[in-house]
């Protein structure tokens, strides 16, 4: 399993570990990632991502994982996020065309 953060792509970081006497061996900066079970309103279920707290609070701030994955950049995203945002954008082109039929019936 990869240590990068599934919505924002944070990854892992390598740099040097410095002694008191400045000697300088290789480390790895780890990403903070935590499994987190978030809710789809468009596709009404719940979803399981490895995201970051930081990717959690830019979700919550853009209004629910819908209204981010809708504006996120594909590059950044994991493959089960972008299969995600699919079936998300779907789901929405659907009920707008069905709001769409109902207003003009």
């Amino acid at each position: 399993m990869a240590r990068r953060c599934e919505l924002t792509g944070k990854a892992v970081l390598v740099g040097n570990k410095v002694s008191h006497a400045n000697n300088r061996t290789k480390r790895r900066f780890l990403p903070n990632l935590n499994q987190v079970t978030l809710i789809s309103d468009a596709l009404g279920e719940n979803v399981r991502l490895r995201i970051t707290p930081h990717a959690l609070r830019t979700v919550e701030q853009h209004g629910g994982l819908d209204n981010y994955l809708v504006k996120a950049d594909d590059a950044d995203l994991s493959v089960k996020a972008r299969r995600l945002k699919r079936a998300v954008a779907k789901r929405r082109a659907a009920a707008a065309a069905a709001a769409a039929a109902a207003q003009a019936s």
